[in-house]
């Protein structure tokens, strides 16, 4: 047998291994940890399946996802994109657990840190109103990938995106380098006050000047913003500003204080044309974003807290669950067109 074909058999061995025995790998970084702002870094990526699967994400209200814990990566000797998440106001890095999975799964290597003082288990207002630390917490994630000595030869750290929904959604545009203004802000707050970001002022130090710094990280090659709230205080130039590729997505439904049109719509008065692709799903509400409710899920919402199950109600027949595949095929074809392939 030449040396030819016997390459090839070890070759094809090695790929039908990798392959058929791949699953996805999770693990958790506590990144920063002797500073004001430490990070809990959550990591989805393609691993080896040779260990038996943990549940992670799964609660009363939600559905998570098997795993495996800590499993080595997949060892296929290519560099995958990064893309890094960013939850919403109140939320978890499980939030997106339901997209992590599904890009870990194409190749990609996906990261989310909780946001200290925005999340569902840490609602402290010190740290919320420091909203411009948002995407800080974002480049300190990528920062933290690079120096993961598992996981940074695997990463083609020239191909990064960012991904968040609602605040998640503002933090990533703000990465991207759009500038808040919280002058104009505040004067738009006086046209549209139902907004939900205008009742959080406060709460998010939204008349903080330090929001109004430049938040830009470089190394981000596109976004993609999941029904974003709070973007009406970008300024029109800053947003003209941004030279790379975007996918923004609304949802067709308002809980009533998260207008697509007023916000998601506002992006798209001035990002480039060229380089912006921008959907609204018609029966998406704003809470489609997030993972899938379990059956009895806004029976116990709404027993902890009167119209708390709103969080699991969507807009129209689908189910969650296939409103979340429309939204995995439009990311996917999305970063495929951007030549961002796994």
């Amino acid at each position: 047998m030449t040396k030819f074909y016997i390459g090839l058999i070890v070759y094809l061995i090695f790929t039908f291994s990798n392959h058929a025995y791949s699953a996805v790998g999770f693990k958790q970084i506590y990144y920063d940890e002797q500073s004001n702002r430490p990070l809990n870094i959550a990591i989805w990526y393609k691993a080896n399946n040779q260990q038996d699967n943990v549940m992670v994400g799964d609660s009363a209200i939600f559905y998570g996802y098997k795993v495996l814990f800590n499993a080595p990566p997949v060892l296929d000797y290519r560099k995958h994109p990064l893309i890094v998440l960013s939850h919403g106001y109140g939320g978890s890095q499980q939030n997106l657990s339901w997209l992590a999975y599904a890009l870990a799964e194409k190749g990609y290597i996906v990261a989310a840190p909780n946001h200290p003082g925005t999340t569902l288990f840490n609602r402290d207002i010190d740290q919320s109103s420091k909203l411009w630390l948002r995407p800080q917490d974002l480049s300190k994630t990528i920062d933290c990938l690079i120096e993961d000595k598992t996981l940074a030869n695997s990463i083609d750290m020239n191909n990064i995106s960012a991904i968040g929904h609602s605040l998640g959604g503002w933090t990533v545009i703000a990465l991207a380098g759009a500038k808040f203004d919280t002058e104009l802000f505040k004067q738009d707050c006086t046209i549209h006050s139902h907004l939900k970001a205008c009742q959080l002022v406060t709460e998010l130090g939204l008349d903080n000047p330090k929001l109004n710094q430049s938040l830009f990280d470089p190394r981000i090659k596109s976004f993609i913003s999941l029904d974003a709230g709070l973007v009406r205080g970008f300024t029109s130039k800053s947003l003209k500003d941004i030279n790379i590729p975007s996918l923004i997505i609304g949802a067709g439904v308002d809980v009533g204080d998260m207008d697509a049109e007023l916000e998601s719509g506002y992006l798209m008065q001035f990002l480039s044309k060229s380089l912006s692709t921008y959907t609204v799903i018609p029966d998406a509400m704003h809470f489609s974003f997030i993972q899938v409710c379990k059956p009895k899920a806004i029976e116990i919402l709404e027993q902890e807290a009167q119209g708390e199950g709103i969080i699991c109600k969507d807009g129209g027949k689908r189910t969650r669950a296939e409103i979340h595949r429309e939204i995995i095929k439009q990311i996917t074809t999305f970063l495929a067109q951007i030549n961002l392939n796994p």
